[in-house]
């Protein structure tokens, strides 16, 4: 990994390597689930004064913290916002290092202790250097993987308390080299929507199909011809995909058994309002029709859960830019191919611009796998990356540097 050495952040953040990767594995060891995360959010406070950080807010969107960092000069009267996720997964860990989790069904298998690591490794930089012109505000997010930590933490005042200009976001990439960075002038992840499909059939012997009506054959046909609404309704030029992902119909030892109702748990993804609606209404219109044509019915429960997280392309590539002033521009993907999976910060771009980007961290395992890690070797890289995007939005006259 190479980083030009003209970097004063990345020289003093590795500086402090071995005390961020030990406070990497800590969080790791202990994860926390959305809205559980006190004890992750007790240590980035005890970091951030011990750091020098000028104002320190707790319990916003519940278990969020926000740090605010003063630079040398206020005149600019601006901000900006960094973001980290701080929570864990509903998954247990099969790694056998000495910090894997110690809390059975629970592991930082995205990286989220990781994103924590480096704002904090950011703010320790920005509180001893502060050259910049104006305030860091840092975001530390609660109950990113599915549970909005990102809207609940706008929906209590983030962005009224602490008006900044913009504000930006990254997350490891495993399938990035390590010191690569990504990012796009536009979408970088899709809105994830919850469907769930509730047939209504007729119960019977399965010896005397006739006398029921079979909610599974009635459910196997959606599932058929829900595919047909991509295939022949979506522009080539778009993207979409519909999955269902959980099926639930009678009972595993009741083999000649046909039971009464079925149920399809899946997801929706889309990048564009107009083909989220336009799937939303075909899908309803079609799970409606297949189950009457078979005599059953059907309803169906649509979720829109998180947004489509939408880069503003002006800060898209003045991210770029400060990603290319550390790494290189051969090491920085201007133009990244958008990923079908979702992110809460949508909600925090909804509301300012800003940019959301990828860290790369050089192969392992891929996220949400249960023998996930984080590479440790990025944090100094993440730390000035994030520390770079305060000091460059927020210039100092030529004479103060």
């Amino acid at each position: 990994m190479t980083v030009r050495a003209s970097s004063g952040a990345y020289q003093r953040l590795g500086a402090w390597h071995g005390e961020l990767t030990a406070f990497r594995r800590d969080l790791h060891a202990h994860p926390e689930i959305g809205f559980e995360e006190k004890r992750t959010a007790q240590r980035v406070v005890a970091a951030l004064r011990a750091a020098g950080v000028d104002e320190i807010h707790e319990g916003i969107g519940k278990t969020g913290v926000v740090g605010v960092i003063h630079g040398a000069k206020k005149d600019s009267a601006k901000s900006v916002g960094l973001r980290a996720d701080m929570d864990a997964l509903p998954m247990t860990e099969e790694n056998d290092f000495a910090w894997r989790s110690c809390s059975r069904g629970l592991m930082h298998g995205c990286g989220h202790d990781g994103h924590t690591t480096m704002l904090v490794g950011a703010a320790r930089y920005l509180a001893e250097t502060r050259q910049f012109d104006g305030s860091a505000v840092l975001i530390f997010q609660p109950g990113e993987e599915g549970f909005g930590g990102a809207k609940a933490m706008v929906d209590d005042g983030l962005f009224e308390r602490f008006p900044v200009e913009s504000v930006y976001a990254m997350h490891n990439w495993p399938s990035l080299p390590a010191g690569h960075i990504g990012v796009n002038p536009g979408p970088m992840m899709a809105a994830a929507d919850r469907i769930e499909i509730v047939v209504h059939g007729k119960g019977g012997h399965g010896a005397h199909p006739y006398l029921a009506i079979d909610p599974v054959l009635v459910a196997g046909h959606i599932i058929t011809a829900m595919q047909s609404i991509v295939a022949r309704n979506v522009s080539p030029v778009d993207s979409a995909v519909i999955s269902i992902c959980a099926m639930q119909a009678g009972d595993v030892g009741a083999y000649s058994v046909i039971p009464r109702e079925a149920r399809l748990v899946g997801t929706v993804r889309t990048f564009r309002p107009e083909v989220q609606d336009m799937v939303e209404e075909r899908l309803a219109r079609l799970v409606d029709s297949v189950a009457v044509a078979f005599g059953a019915t059907a309803s169906l429960h649509y979720q829109r859960t998180y947004p489509a997280t939408i880069n503003s392309g002006l800060h898209a590539m003045f991210a770029a830019d400060v990603a290319a002033s550390l790494v290189g521009e051969e090491r920085v993907t201007r133009q990244m191919s958008p990923s079908m999976g979702a992110e809460d910060f949508s909600f925090m771009l909804q509301v300012k611009p800003g940019a959301y980007l990828r860290l790369g961290q050089g192969g392992g395992a891929f996220l949400h796998n249960s023998r996930y890690d984080f590479n440790d070797d990025v944090l100094p890289l993440g730390g000035a990356l994030l520390a770079g995007l305060v000091e460059r939005s927020l210039p100092l006259a030529a004479s103060e540097t």
